[in-house]
């Protein structure tokens, strides 16, 4: 029974894509919805986008083992910068009309530094993807009680959101995203009632809580654990703003005011929510035990799947895995589309200038294919790797290597190429060399994606500053010989 409702739902979403692209005419629509979409839209289709497998299965598991502090990444850090791109980010970009971000690059830059930061945030899209493939994998192993293995779960669950992509595109997450929240929010909090309940309630729990200190945020007071604290929340606080996926939601808007609230209450409403797996894994400890914390410690990705499947009834069971198969799906779907956006826009088309709309479309839908294959081999090959440090490694590329360049562009009107030349390779230089491989005792007493960041702010401003210094006084002299 539970597994036809998760087929049935399956091929629910299917059939949405397969609507959405009747309606798709050219690359805006396929891309950017036509920019067309209203604040509730918006609003959803951001916060599914970060709400995935790991604010599911990864934060929860994380938060019972070592509180608050230990998930300061996600959701602190990537709901902060949701509301940070509505803040500061999405009034400005919209007025561009930009197609991708790395269109952002390119008019401010040049065709190289386009080129860098949209291969970046390809590349960061790998670990994210990943992820959700791999927590695909182990729903349909556990959905079937191991009768399915998890690679080949990966498989299936990788062409069940395939085929709506590349048929819909934008649009089609869009809608599914909107379809997929009411189920993910609905659900879980449904869930989260009934296993208080099992607890003895919510003061049983949060007595729980309190006594493991879980809710204990600041880090201990040495330079190290600071650093180290400061390093793990810029990373997707800032690291994500750069990011395709985030743009296109911006650029989705009908105007720069529903881009710029959908961001903002979008952010708000995640980092709130994603309490909510967390005490349903709080509730778990309590109700499972000593049993519960050995999974959190060994095998966190089942906790949650484990409590649902052996302690309740099988409703809740539809709705747990519905809603944990929304936030997957919604997720993975918005990482597919994104890079291979990038990919055609600011890589191939440098190839292929000439490219019309239609072969731009069809280009776009191939490269989704085509990196679809890369990420599920990259997950399999990742087989074993812990899905919250999939996700929290994806973003200290873009975070070293194209944040700097995008902030000081929008903000800066002195920041130049040779600035953000300067940046990108003083800030992907350093934080390579904070590499544990390369530099160990380094990469423990500092973090290298924090060291890479201040690295790439000064190359920036000297990067900027010091031709223009130079332009100056070679001026007057030339001016002197001239009298």
């Amino acid at each position: 029974m539970l597994i036809t409702f998760v087929v049935l739902y399956l091929v629910g979403t299917l059939a949405i894509g397969a609507w959405a692209g009747t309606r798709i005419k050219n690359t805006s629509d396929f891309a950017v919805a036509g920019r067309s979409l209203p604040l509730a839209m918006v609003i959803t289709t951001t916060f599914a986008t970060w709400f995935g497998a790991e604010t599911v299965m990864g934060i929860p598991a994380k938060f019972v083992q070592g509180g608050l502090n230990a998930i300061v990444e996600d959701p602190f850090g990537a709901g902060t910068c949701l509301i940070l791109v509505g803040a500061f980010f999405a009034t400005k970009l919209y007025r561009q009309n930009l197609l991708t971000i790395g269109d952002f690059y390119r008019a401010r830059y040049g065709r190289g530094i386009e080129v860098f930061c949209s291969v970046a945030i390809i590349l960061s899209y790998l670990g994210w993807v990943a992820a959700q493939i791999t927590a695909l994998g182990l729903v349909f192993s556990v959905l079937t009680n191991g009768a399915m293995s998890e690679t080949t779960g990966m498989i299936v669950g990788t062409l069940a959101v395939l085929v709506y992509v590349v048929i819909g595109g934008f649009l089609a997450i869009a809608w599914t995203d909107f379809i997929q929240m009411i189920v993910l929010v609905v659900g879980l909090s449904i869930i989260a009632f009934f296993a208080s309940d099992l607890a003895g309630g919510a003061d049983v729990v949060m007595s729980m809580a309190k006594s493991r200190e879980l809710f204990t945020f600041l880090p201990p007071p040495t330079f190290t654990d600071i650093a180290m604290f400061i390093g793990a929340g810029l990373t997707m606080m800032l690291g994500s703003i750069p990011q395709q996926d985030v743009f296109q939601r911006v650029m989705s808007a009908r105007d720069e005011r529903t881009a710029r609230n959908g961001a903002m209450i979008g952010g708000f409403s995640y980092i709130l929510f994603a309490f909510v797996p967390m005490f349903v894994v709080a509730s778990a400890v309590v109700v499972m035990g000593d049993q519960a914390m050995e999974l959190a410690k060994n095998d966190y990705q089942r906790l949650l799947p484990t409590f649902v499947l052996t302690k309740m009834p099988l409703v809740m069971q539809i709705l747990f895995f519905g809603a944990l198969l929304s936030a997957i799906k919604s997720t993975s779907s918005a990482t597919l589309l994104a890079p291979s956006t990038s990919f055609v826009e600011n890589i191939l088309k440098n190839l292929r200038p000439h490219m019309s709309d239609r072969q731009q479309l069809l280009a776009m839908r191939v490269t989704i294919v085509a990196f679809t294959a890369i990420v599920l081999a990259y997950a399999i090959a990742m087989k074993g790797t812990p899905i919250y440090d999939l996700v929290s490694a994806a973003y200290q590329v873009t975070l070293v290597g194209a944040f700097v360049p995008l902030v000081f562009g929008l903000y800066w009107s002195r920041s130049s190429t040779q600035g953000a030349v300067t940046s990108i390779v003083l800030g992907v230089g350093t934080w390579v060399l904070f590499f544990p491989q390369i530099n160990e005792p380094l990469s423990q007493l500092f973090p290298g994606q924090l060291a890479g960041l201040l690295a790439a702010i000064v190359g920036m401003v000297a990067g900027s500053l010091a031709p223009q210094r130079l332009r100056n006084r070679k001026e007057p002299r030339a001016h002197s010989m001239v009298a």
